[in-house]
């Protein structure tokens, strides 16, 4: 008798041949295996879908070595040649709440002050403590971005931002709503330097042009359809949806954050945080925005606003003096010696002196003059939103082809025709009359943004992209509190009467069509400063060891 027949003869049995559970029991040690969301449970950081593992247990008979881990399933998913552009997918969730929420505010300000019983002071600090506090930390998430670690600044600002976005939904007064807008600025402002600085350390210098282009299509994409989202969402819902939809996109950011973006940080020198520089910056700049912002109540000869001018004077010169002798400086004056740096950064203050303000009394005058609702305005710039989504990836790809210079001005030059185009209309003009402005203004925005972003990034070596991540975003912040001031203050010397008096639309219009003509001869301007001043971008790489990667 054989072995196996004894041992079955004697109450055992084979191996191929042992007692199999009952159904029930199969299932037990199914569920004890595996997690209610169709995972097993294994090592940390070992968490495959139980289905994959059978494909793995079938594959590995063929010869394919099975994936045992989520690293491992990223490893084959996501090669070495694609995972940046799911890096710059991964960025790109953070940088569309930011820029959405740079406009998606103002159609629902109506709905706002009659829900929260607020006057129009309170009702405008909604947006500009959003501006105020974005534009004045900017630098300082910059540095923070270079100095703790990209990856780790990003992140953090996306659970600051998405949180605050939830307290803003669920404000009941105007004092949490104007303190959780403050607080969506500071996590804004750690991430949106670190978007920029992410990409240019991720990204070859063949390709950055482009995937320059690309952010910036998200940035003026979000710009732009933020008035219609707002629209939507508040004819439809209420109000406090403008805010919430920021937390499934927050949610999402963050999960792609930690599986496709690398840490990297400034391993050029010493590292540590400038607090002189971070205070004296931050009141300068707080100073200077709140005075530009207070000319639109008061006038520019009065006390407050000459006090906070010269507070931001002293402030800032305090800043630049400190910068030029700290060992450590928060802001490198020595990138503005580059004269492609130092151009690109005028012409963005400049556009956004221009560009900003003329799509603030934009809206004004297509709500105010021609009647439209706010849904009707938000889908009147869809135009503009198309092409600027089609054109900024070429142009940025252009640039890495011919260089940033004409683009530059060639941009700037549609922009200055765009800006021509809308002084044509009056209270009588119908949509085919506003088309030809955005046609040239699309293609003049993809045309100058992208560029001139990419000329100053391509300007700064790798390990400081952070803080010339900053320097840029906050030249446009600036610029465009400055813009809104300004023309503000044009527009106001033709207004001299409130509606209902039928002399008020006259008189806007008439002040509209002068800030139209001030924005131009500035893009003008910008156009030459592009031409004089940018050069052939090729990125400046510090004589630095590898960038740290890790979490």
């Amino acid at each position: 008798m054989s072995a196996v027949a004894m041992r079955t003869y004697a109450g055992g049995r084979a191996a191929d041949d042992r007692p199999r559970p009952c159904r029930m029991a199969r299932t037990v040690l199914l569920l004890s295996k595996y997690t209610v969301a169709g995972f097993r449970v294994c090592d940390r950081g070992n968490i495959v879908p139980a289905v994959v593992r059978k494909l793995q247990q079938k594959s590995a008979g063929a010869g394919s070595a099975p994936v045992t881990s989520l690293n491992g399933m990223r490893s084959r998913l996501f090669t070495a040649e694609n995972r940046k552009w799911w890096t710059l997918v991964a960025v790109s969730f953070g940088l569309f709440m930011i820029m959405l929420d740079n406009t998606v505010v103002n159609v629902a300000l109506p709905s706002m002050q009659k829900s929260l019983g607020i006057d129009r002071s309170e009702l405008e600090w909604v947006v500009n403590a959003y501006a105020l506090t974005f534009g004045v930390l900017l630098l300082s998430g910059g540095k923070l971005a270079d100095l703790l670690g990209r990856r780790r600044i990003f992140i953090a600002g996306l659970i600051v931002f998405t949180a605050a976005s939830l307290v803003c939904g669920l404000a009941g007064t105007a004092t949490v709503l104007i303190a959780a807008r403050t607080v969506q600025a500071v996590g804004a402002a750690m991430m949106n330097p670190a978007t920029l600085s992410i990409i240019t350390a991720t990204f070859p210098a063949r390709q950055r042009g482009m995937a320059i282009g690309i952010w910036a299509g998200v940035s003026a994409m979000a710009l732009a359809i933020g008035p219609l989202v707002g629209g939507i969402l508040t004819e439809k819902i209420s109000w406090g949806w403008i805010f919430f939809i920021n937390v499934p996109i927050g949610l999402i950011g963050m999960v792609a954050a930690r599986v496709f973006i690398d840490e990297t940080r400034d391993t050029s020198r010493e590292q540590r945080l400038d607090l002189p520089g971070l205070v004296t910056s931050a009141v300068g700049l707080f100073a200077l925005t709140y005075g530009l912002i207070s000319t639109n109540h008061h006038a520019w000869t009065s006390a407050l606003v000459l006090s906070m001018f010269a507070i931001a004077a002293v402030s800032l010169t305090a800043f630049v003096l400190l910068e030029l002798h700290q060992r450590a400086p928060m802001l490198d004056l020595s990138l503005f010696r580059n004269p492609t740096f130092a151009g690109a950064n005028t012409v963005m203050l400049l556009v956004g002196l221009a560009m900003f303000g003329i799509f603030f009394f934009n809206s004004l005058f297509l709500q105010n003059v021609l009647g439209y609702s706010a849904i009707q305005t938000g889908a009147t710039f869809l135009p503009m939103t198309v092409l600027i989504i089609l054109v900024a990836p070429q142009a940025g790809r252009l640039s890495d082809r011919i260089g940033p210079r004409w683009l530059m001005s060639a941009g700037m030059l549609l922009l200055t025709g765009s800006l021509l185009c809308f002084s044509r209309l009056d209270a009588s003009s119908s949509w085919w009359a506003i088309l030809p402005g955005l046609l040239l203004g699309g293609f003049g925005m993809s045309m100058a943004m992208t560029p001139t972003t990419a000329a100053a990034m391509h300007s700064v070596p790798v390990d400081k992209a952070g803080v010339g991540s900053a320097v840029i975003n906050s030249m446009r912040q600036v610029g465009g509190s400055l813009g809104i001031a300004v023309l503000g203050a044009v527009v106001a010397t033709q207004v001299h009467v409130q509606p209902p008096n039928p002399k008020a639309i006259t008189q806007f219009v008439a002040g509209y069509h002068d800030a139209l003509y001030v924005g131009a001869c500035i893009t003008f301007a910008a156009a030459w400063v592009a031409a004089l001043t940018i050069r052939e971008a090729r990125h400046q790489r510090a004589p630095a060891p590898e960038p740290a990667v890790g979490a």
